[in-house]
């Protein structure tokens, strides 16, 4: 039998832009909880006192999560209800409130969630592309080996892909993202439910273009098309030792380089290998 005098968790959705998007529900979620525990406390008492609402914050983001999280599960195990937000949108996606979420179901902690606007499902909602089936892949890292290898490893993805991007980092992204899955459609989605919202719909080509000539300004959804049947087929040894190649750019061994490619292409490990040096003697 579960304890009653546990409290409850509350994930509340707020807002990716426009303050009236807040829904009646996650209004009288914030009215009734003892405490709210929020990723910016000041970007989440900015929409508090927009509803006209005072109640006790206190933060929980990426730097803190492990000493908050566990003096917000003390508060939950003695009889408090917290509502957990985001800066923006769904918490748990794509942010540490995942790491509480488990936290608290790992200690018998009940979670109720208050739907409502995610940036991820929106971009999708406007991208035109095939809605059916889709991944959703966050942010890719900062590393440029480790970016590179996220994005090979999605090359033949079929489903409709989502990613999360900062206006840094964007050309960037879209640059790599051309490389490595050619030249498909994508949906670029900035500034949603605000004035000035924009989505652009374009192959990457003219992406990476654009953005050359266009200052990336706000945080960005991006929406690619999956990889049509073309693009699994069987790879040719020149292809596969390029890969290789790619992969040694971005810091590997030669033979790490080989094994990695030859497991995503099936051809021989020692073949790419004997490529790659064939071709660094060639020139």
């Amino acid at each position: 039998m579960e304890n009653s005098t546990i409290g409850t968790l509350f994930l509340v959705a707020t807002p990716i832009g426009n303050l009236g998007d807040i829904s009646a529900r996650a209004i009288q979620t914030f009215e009734n909880v003892d405490f709210i525990a929020a990723e910016d406390t000041r970007v989440t008492l900015k929409l508090l006192g927009h509803l006209g609402i005072k109640k006790p914050l206190v933060s929980y983001f990426e730097h803190n999560r492990l000493k908050s999280g566990e003096k917000i599960l003390g508060r939950l195990l003695s009889g408090e209800s917290c509502a957990l937000v985001s800066d923006a949108g769904t918490p748990a996606i794509s942010d540490p409130g995942e790491d509480l979420v488990r936290l608290c179901t790992d200690s018998g902690v009940s979670i109720i969630t208050i739907p409502g606007p995610c940036a991820a499902i929106s971009a999708l909602c406007m991208s035109g592309l095939k809605s059916g089936r889709f991944t959703f892949e966050g942010f890719l890292s900062t590393s440029k080996k480790s970016r590179f290898e996220h994005l090979t490893e999605l090359k033949t993805e079929k489903r409709t892909m989502i990613f999360y991007e900062a206006p840094h980092k964007l050309l960037r992204t879209l640059t790599d993202m051309l490389e490595v899955f050619g030249d498909r459609s994508v949906s670029i989605s900035r500034e949603m439910t605000k004035i000035y919202e924009e989505t652009l719909r374009l192959p990457l080509s003219e992406a990476v273009a654009h953005f050359q000539e266009h200052s990336p300004r706000g945080e960005f959804v991006l929406v690619i098309e999956g990889a049509h049947e073309d693009t699994t087929q069987v790879v040719t040894l020149q292809q596969a030792s390029e890969l290789a190649e790619r992969y040694i750019e971005a810091g590997m061994s030669v033979k790490d380089a080989a094994k990695k490619a030859s497991e995503e292409t099936g051809l021989s490990k020692n073949s790419i290998y004997s490529t790659i040096i064939g071709n660094t003697k060639g020139r």
